[in-house]
């Protein structure tokens, strides 16, 4: 009898109630899931609303992303996760749980395998949280791969062969950068600035610029329209609504795409001496693999304009952003679920549940 496939029905989930292979790309900003045999089939922000007073979840991704700044005082709204790492970590359990629930449903016959994400430079203490978070949420064992190799493979390279290829992977928290042979990190740097550092850096702007206080969500607006890390040919200019400082009043005013530069320039720099530093490490053989093939950019921090044409100023070197950069990682674990069999007992990615 064949297996009728029920994706329409609420959760993914088949009659049998058997749950496909899941993976996860854990990220700072946002959660993205992956389901084997449907592709990427949940993309929202890493954000969770509770009541303070009782400790219930109120929403989870964009529902509670709205409430960012919005809430009253009994609700708030937060990020469970900083910097590429747990940082709550009875909220991240909840929201893997709503997430696994929702894509593979609520009766399992079988838990499903799981594979996450982490940046590269993540202590052993740090994946130990992801595991137990993960196993707590519904997985049946829970798999880890670094984002830089996930990355790779959802760019479509073959890391596989003993070529050189560098990938550049600026998420919400971390940036990773490295060097990849032979499905292994030859060379990596993994630096906590990637894009909420680049809103960070914008409010900051705003307030000793303009004297304006701007909120994340408005700040993360700048930073997609306006936002660059290269001067623009012809400037683009922003209304831009925020809070007088000095009167205590809303305020209106515009914003052009060069002060954006201004205001990023140090965050961009420091992934971009990243990627020199890594280049300085990196085999002769390697190195030249990497001259000859260019450097691949990942993750929605890859979108910001002229990013690509800064870091190939630096180095030299041609610079691609990836196609669809933003689902990668999330597509390079979906692919790593083919050879979970095969890498159990692999060092680069070990089965810890």
């Amino acid at each position: 009898m064949k297996e009728k496939n029920n994706y329409g029905n609420k959760g993914g989930e088949n009659m049998l109630g058997f749950s496909s292979d899941i993976g996860i790309d854990l990220g700072t900003a946002s959660v993205l899931v992956y389901v084997k045999g449907k592709g990427i089939v949940l993309q929202e922000p890493a954000v969770v609303a509770i009541d303070k007073n009782t400790n219930n979840v109120l929403a989870v991704g964009e529902e509670a992303r709205r409430m960012l700044g919005r809430t009253p005082g009994n609700i708030v709204a937060i990020r469970p996760l900083k910097d590429g790492v747990i940082s709550n970590y009875q909220i991240t359990e909840k929201m893997l749980k709503y997430f696994i629930t929702r894509t593979s449903g609520k009766r399992w016959v079988f838990k499903p395998k799981i594979i996450v994400c982490v940046p590269s430079g993540v202590t052993e203490v740090e994946k130990r949280a992801v595991i137990d978070a993960t196993n707590e949420a519904g997985a049946r064992s829970t798999y880890l791969i670094e984002e830089p190799i996930a990355s790779a493979i959802g760019a479509g390279l073959d890391i596989s062969q003993p070529n050189g290829h560098m990938i550049v992977d600026i998420g919400g928290g971390t940036s990773d950068v490295a060097v990849i042979s032979l499905g292994g990190i030859v060379v990596s740097n993994s630096v906590k600035v990637a894009g909420n550092t680049f809103d960070e850096a914008i409010i900051r702007y705003m307030r000793k610029r303009h004297n304006i206080m701007i909120g994340e969500r408005t700040a993360e607006d700048m930073k997609i329209n306006i936002g660059g890390a290269y001067r623009r040919e012809e400037e683009k200019i922003m209304n831009v609504k925020g809070r007088n400082l000095v009167s205590g009043l809303p305020v209106n005013i515009e914003v052009g795409s060069h002060e954006m530069v201004d205001a990023l320039e140090e965050s961009v720099a420091t992934i971009a001496d990243a990627v020199h530093s890594v280049l300085e490490k990196t085999p002769p053989e390697l190195a030249a693999d990497i001259a000859d093939q260019g450097i691949i950019m990942t993750g929605g921090g890859a979108l910001l304009w002229g990013f690509d044409k800064l870091i190939s100023d630096r180095t030299g070197i041609q610079v691609w952003v990836a196609e669809e950069p933003l689902s990668c990682v999330a597509k390079g674990t979906g692919k790593a679920l083919d050879s979970v069999s095969l890498l159990e007992s692999d060092t680069k990615m070990k089965r810890l549940g």
